[in-house]
């Protein structure tokens, strides 16, 4: 009987931490996500070959060996991209998400894909 109370709290315990790992697997931000799709301006930067894609709530900085970035400055852009170095960028944003009200989201988004919304950010 000793042996059988053992069993089922060893099960209790194992059901219990496999729902809590559910759990907090579930509860991401968007800054745990590598890949972003983004919309927003393109903008040219203060240096040639430096871009950022503008958004209600980020202001994101452009890579693309692929494409010439030059050619979208002024269009409303769907992005796709990767985060560079993506969990030093998350923790950085979870903290300014703590203790700004409202954060604007900064990093670099290595485009992966690009596709024009409209030809005017109006």
């Amino acid at each position: 009987m000793n042996n059988l109370t053992i069993k089922l709290g060893l099960v209790a315990f194992l059901v219990c931490v496999g729902v809590l790992l559910m759990a907090a697997a579930q509860d991401t931000n968007d800054t745990d996500k590598t890949t972003r799709y983004v919309t927003g301006c393109v903008q040219q930067g203060q240096k040639a070959n430096d871009y950022h894609l503008i958004t209600e709530n980020a202001k994101w900085h452009l890579k693309g060996d692929s494409l010439r970035l030059a050619d979208y400055v002024g269009h409303k852009v769907k992005v796709a991209g990767a985060v560079s170095n993506q969990p030093f960028h998350g923790m950085k944003e979870d903290l300014k998400g703590e203790v700004e009200k409202n954060p604007v989201e900064t990093g670099v988004l290595t485009v992966t894909n690009l596709e024009i919304m409209s030809n005017s950010c109006n």
